[in-house]
């Protein structure tokens, strides 16, 4: 049973730390990175910016069904590396400690996290990325109640112009205002107030009232001089626009939860265009997910370096065979959902050939006496290096010496 020995929770200690920390790190990045961009957003459509929360809320399962198998993989070749720096990994294999004895915790902890990601992308993130639109929608429709953009004339239900000077309690209290209204007989109504409110009615709720203090009413009426009148409070009825309704979920694969994408892949009442799509989708969720099977013998076997070398390619290469393998997956995906190739082939392909590299590593890391695959990268990198290097200094003599006959 796994964690029923100290090793074993020494291990666990070694790959858990790292973990959590990659999973921390890599969802902050991806968090931070787009909350600049909601803060924009909203900002533009002149909403309020608690709203930007909960849009980033909305996008923590997509986040965290990538950081996942990330955190997995860095935590377990983090630790090992530990393991194989300190010289600990070497007394575990004297004593008879196999490879496949040292993995039994961190394939308990993938099995967890298998779980926990097969919820996320089956279940929770489809039904979040519907949120994130529906959120979209309603800012940009002001279902949100956007604030009135300061500095600028708002149009409001059509025969309302309105700009303030000034916005305070996100937008309910307003200072500076001229409103410049037509009224259903063709009159105009020029209004400036010191400041106002925004107030709601309990009987019509379509209709909200802008409580104006100190301020000047100039009625224009056809063929007759205007009148002006000055007012201590005055409340001005204010007909909220009409707010389309957002659409039912499921305008995409990527908003099917697993038995939809079950039932619409393989329906003969789809069209072809919707069973690719969700054939599509359905089959690039599952190499995501099977492929977590394998990342710690990936980790194993990029994590240990030749003797006497501290290198960190192997973390380098892990990371990049990683992300490519990802964008690979994305991009067939993509040609399986416009049907030009078929999803089983494009997905499960590059999946194959993926996981006979990783099993063909770890053979050499743990069976093959001497087997070192991050030796031969290491090897290879050094030979690049220098074949560089040699280009490099020619040029750089050239052009010393063209300096030099310059001077």
């Amino acid at each position: 049973m796994p964690f029923s020995t100290r090793l074993d929770r020494y291990i666990f200690r070694l790959v858990a730390v790292p973990l959590i920390g990659v999973f921390v790190l890599a969802a902050s990045l991806l968090i931070l990175d787009q909350m600049l961009r909601l803060f924009r957003f909203v900002t533009t459509e002149g909403g309020p910016m608690g709203v930007v929360f909960q849009m980033l809320g909305t996008l923590l399962p997509d986040y965290a069904s990538l950081a996942i198998p990330l955190g997995l993989l860095l935590g377990t070749l983090f630790a090992f590396r530990q393991l194989s720096l300190s010289s600990e990994l070497d007394v575990m294999r004297a004593v008879g400690l196999s490879y496949t004895r040292l993995l039994r915790v961190p394939y308990a902890i993938t099995i967890v996290l298998m779980a926990v990601n097969a919820s996320l992308v089956f279940y929770i993130q489809p039904i979040s990325k519907y949120y994130y639109e529906e959120l979209q929608f309603d800012l940009r429709s002001g279902a949100l109640g956007a604030s009135i953009k300061v500095g600028e004339f708002n149009t409001l239900a059509d025969r309302m112009a309105l700009r303030v000077e000034a916005s305070e309690d996100s937008g309910r209290k307003l200072q500076g205002i001229f409103a410049r209204i037509v009224t259903e007989d063709g009159q105009t109504l020029s209004i400036s107030a010191r400041e106002g409110r925004f107030l709601s009615t309990s009987d019509n709720p379509d209709t909200i009232i802008l409580r104006l203090s100190d301020g000047t009413i100039v009625q224009d009426p056809k063929a007759e001089s205007p009148r002006v009148l000055n007012f201590s409070l005055y409340d001005l009825p204010i007909d909220l626009p009409a707010i389309q309704s957002f659409r039912q979920r499921g305008e995409g694969e990527a908003e099917y939860i697993l038995p939809e994408l079950l039932r619409i892949g393989w329906s003969d009442s789809s069209s072809e265009t919707q069973r690719d799509a969700s054939q599509a989708s359905l089959n690039y969720r599952m190499v995501e997910l099977a492929m977590m099977l394998f990342m710690p013998l990936l980790a194993v076997a990029l994590a240990i370096p030749p003797k006497r070398s501290t290198s960190a390619l192997g973390v380098f290469v892990a990371v990049v065979l990683v992300v490519a393998y990802h964008k690979v997956n994305q991009y067939m995906q993509d040609l399986a959902s416009l049907g030009r190739i078929d999803p089983v082939l494009g997905l499960w392909g590059p999946f194959a050939a993926f996981v006979l590299l990783i099993l063909w590593w770890f053979w050499q890391i743990a069976y093959v006496p001497g087997g070192q695959p991050i030796g031969a990268l290491e090897n290879a990198f050094a030979k690049i290096v220098k074949r560089l290097g040699k280009i490099v200094r020619p040029r750089r003599r050239a052009d010393s010496f063209a300096a030099e006959q310059a001077s």
